[in-house]
């Protein structure tokens, strides 16, 4: 192979590589991002609400049981 082409070998590895880099970079960013609350939509919103709602249940739960066990 001629240098031309090992440099041409290069440049394309390098390209490709960085190409990787940046989706695997955007990819992350991206799902990071869903796990900081944003005031309703991410997914760390979702969990906090169903947390709630399943607290509220167990309580609501615990007081019928006790109420009825008397």
């Amino acid at each position: 192979m001629t240098p031309q082409d090992w440099a041409g070998l290069t440049l394309t590895c390098l390209t490709i590589f960085g190409i990787m880099v940046g989706g695997v970079k955007f990819l992350v960013k991206h799902y990071l991002s869903e796990l900081k609350p944003n005031s309703g939509s991410s997914l760390k919103d979702s969990v906090d609400r169903l947390e709630k709602k399943t607290d509220k249940l167990h309580d609501m739960m615990f007081e019928h049981l006790q109420n009825h066990s008397k």
